[in-house]
């Protein structure tokens, strides 16, 4: 059985566009491709379900052409980045299917986070259940994810297979670590952070229980890693899902700048990042000697801009509006326009 995550289909969160009917003909054009095109496996993924004017956010089984199960998720959330409300409908009952001999529970995302779904999930005769799941990226989220998860599990004394998104989307960023626990809660597997990979687990059955697990626990990252690899996810996807050929950065020397520019690199490649140093009277000799070190380091496209005659020359026009006041931060922000004003222009020329 191939397991993948909460609304695969259309890519979540999919917002305004489900009331949108070019959006709602491509998902039925996709479940009827995808309905032909399956063979000889059994295929989980999430999808907005259209009934009348009426949505769901739904999980569905495909195998051989066939539709197995359908299931409507219980629970939507409503709070924080989630407004599902908005746009779903709720389903009420659980979902099972048989697979391979097991009797197998449907559950998409916030139905984990609760007993009622999972215990009504095991009272239809449930013997595993299969949790797809949009849940974004939160500092030390994947500890309260592994707590809960386990927590249905020795409840019910069901194994639990929890199948994660992996990626950025607008203001979100997914950090998949797909896992599954055992019936006593334990994790038997851990899919690794922040990569998009094929994650098999084997488990053996007896009397139609699963009963042994063969997986691989990817090792726990440090916060310090887990930050970075979060912000260089979230970076990658934006540029590339908006098809930017690369980006240009304004280097000055110092760490902060130094840290975006390494970002940058990491997540779309060296040949894609353009670093602009761009000094002005008050720039220090280390300064520039940094930035250009920076940039050789790091292999990316390296340009030199100064700004003292802009700079000036935007003072020179102001002078009338400023005689009489004191220097003070305007200045200073001046030069920061100044450098705002290449960059936009490299940015637009540039693409």
């Amino acid at each position: 059985i191939l397991l993948l995550p909460e609304l695969a289909l259309s890519g979540y969160p999919p917002e305004d566009l489900l009331f949108h009917r070019g959006f709602r003909h491509r998902i039925a054009e996709s479940l009827a491709r995808l309905r032909n095109t399956l063979k000889g496996i059994d295929v989980v993924f999430g999808y907005p379900e259209y009934v009348d004017e009426v949505i769901y956010n739904s999980a569905i089984v495909l195998r051989d052409g066939v539709v197995k199960a359908n299931h409507r998720k219980q629970l939507l959330p409503n709070y924080q980045v989630f407004d599902e409300k908005r746009y779903f409908h709720m389903g009420a009952v659980p979902t099972c299917f048989e697979v391979a001999g097991v009797r197998a529970a449907l559950l998409v995302c916030e139905d984990i986070w609760t007993p009622g779904p999972v215990a009504q999930a095991r009272e239809a005769g449930a013997e595993i259940a299969l949790v797809i799941n949009a849940s974004p990226f939160e500092l030390r989220k994947q500890a309260t994810r592994e707590r809960i998860v386990s927590e249905r599990a020795r409840e019910t004394g069901i194994p639990v297979v929890y199948s994660n998104l992996v990626g950025g989307q607008d203001e979100l960023v997914f950090d998949g670590r797909s896992f599954v626990v055992d019936a006593q809660g334990e994790i038997v597997h851990r899919a690794a952070a922040f990569a998009e990979e094929l994650s098999l687990v084997e488990c053996q059955v007896e009397g139609g229980r699963p009963v042994a697990w063969s997986g691989r626990v990817a090792p726990r990252w440090s916060d310090e890693q887990v930050v970075y690899q979060a912000i260089v996810t979230a970076v990658r996807d934006y540029v590339t899902k908006h098809g930017f050929p690369g980006v240009v950065i304004g280097l000055s020397g110092g760490i902060d700048s130094a840290l975006v520019m390494a970002i940058a690199v990491d997540a779309i490649g060296a040949e894609q990042v353009q670093a602009v140093m761009m000094p002005s009277r008050y720039t220090s000799k280390m300064s520039l000697e940094d930035a250009e070190s920076m940039a050789l380091v790091l292999g990316v496209r390296y340009s030199v801009l100064p700004i003292e005659e802009m700079f000036d020359a935007t003072l020179e026009t102001l002078a009338p509006e400023f005689r009489g006041l004191p220097q003070d931060a305007t200045e200073e922000n001046i030069q920061a326009r100044c450098r705002g004003m290449l960059l936009m222009g490299i940015s637009n020329k540039t693409g």
